[in-house]
């Protein structure tokens, strides 16, 4: 019986982790995107890295990695969630103990490879921004708490502008790109934006109804993903903007103006029903991207990897390094670099083993 090209793909990824092919074989079904990141933004059970975590990271190092594990587009960080930037500029204060220039001379090592190199924003949550802005956030935990305001706008888009004009970096990834929803009494920030967003005064936190309160989401994303694309576009025409999402569901997105113009959209869940949402969600022009590691066991790669591969869409995965190499631990390692604590090790083991599983697809090796 004749294969056609899209089954022959899917047999070569699930064959691949149990042939015994050389390490530096020819890539196996391995077109299109393959990224991941080293995710500086966590550390710790469900908190962000405290400033200076992962400082020691050395570019080359990271360039090596990135290139073993046969990934075409690197996706580290403009700014993290702490608030911290990753190269040298002027707006966003510089991570702490930060050795060179992090995103520039990693930007220039993967373009002197072939590799497309993008950072990172976090929309919703920016710790920096709330610590020295509590009267325009909902306190600054590990979670989204940014009303989008003018001011805050204003200085996203000064950083986004900063870090495409001072880097070689091909565009960012844009996540948490919500609205946290009022709760009880209003900030006044969020006031202000309810004036501006409606043309219309204040009627008191009891006179917006829930129907009001979900539009009012709505057109701050739609203002916020506006002033982002308009500020990206003047600094740098042809970046690349992706969206990582993990709710397409979510009135603030569904059907939004972001997920039709955004040039990359990826859905980080594991499921097909996501991966459909995200292919009929997006405009003609943009790139699909399913993720395939980043939580755990949650994230089976290589199943997903070999259903997937006919379907031109690219790939990414997400892993936690550990603070004593900045790197993804291995499988062995998990247990040290967990601290002790059971949830993050799983986690940890899960990740490693989807790695060797990316790897494995996107190299055609087996170690």
């Amino acid at each position: 019986m004749d294969l056609t090209r899209c089954a022959i793909a899917a047999l070569l990824l699930v064959a691949v982790p149990m042939s015994p092919v050389v390490a530096d074989a020819a890539p196996a079904a391995s077109a299109g995107i393959r990224a991941f990141c080293v995710d500086f933004n966590w550390w710790g059970p469900g908190g962000f890295a405290p400033p200076g975590t992962f400082a020691r990271a050395d570019p080359e190092q990271h360039l090596a990695w990135y290139r073993a594990l046969g990934a075409n587009v690197i996706q580290t960080f403009c700014v993290s969630c702490d608030g911290y930037a990753w190269f040298r500029g002027r707006v966003a204060p510089v991570q702490p103990g930060m050795r060179g220039d992090f995103l520039r001379e990693l930007a220039d090592l993967g373009h002197q490879h072939g590799m497309k190199v993008m950072g990172y924003f976090c929309v919703g949550a920016n710790r920096y921004w709330g610590e020295q802005h509590p009267e325009l956030s909902h306190g600054a935990p590990s979670a989204i708490h940014i009303p989008l305001t003018k001011e805050y706008l204003q200085y996203l888009c000064d950083t986004i502008r900063d870090a495409l004009r001072r880097t070689e970096i091909d565009g960012f990834m844009i996540d948490w790109v919500f609205n946290p929803e009022p709760e009880g009494e209003w900030l006044e920030c969020e006031r202000r934006m309810y004036v501006e967003l409606f043309g219309k005064p204040f009627p008191g936190a009891a006179g917006v109804d829930a129907e009001e309160k979900v539009e009012f989401g709505r057109r701050a994303v739609d203002r916020a993903w506006q002033r982002i694309r308009r500020a990206a576009k003047s600094a740098k025409p042809d970046c690349v903007i992706w969206l990582s999402s993990h709710d397409l569901a979510n009135p603030q997105q569904k059907n939004s103006r972001l997920v039709r113009e955004v040039d990359w959209l990826m859905t980080e869940g594991p499921s097909r029903e996501l991966l459909d949402v995200a292919r009929a969600a997006v405009g003609p022009h943009a790139q699909v991207i399913q993720c395939v590691c980043g939580w755990g066991a949650q994230h089976p790669a290589g199943k997903l990897l070999a259903d997937y591969a006919c379907l031109g869409i690219g790939f990414y995965g997400f892993a936690m390094p550990w603070p004593e190499t900045t790197l993804p631990p291995t499988f062995e390692q998990a247990d040290a670099a967990s601290g002790g604590d059971a949830g993050i090790a799983e986690r940890l083991r899960g990740n490693a083993r989807n790695i060797e599983e990316m790897r494995q697809a996107w190299t055609g090796a087996i170690h």
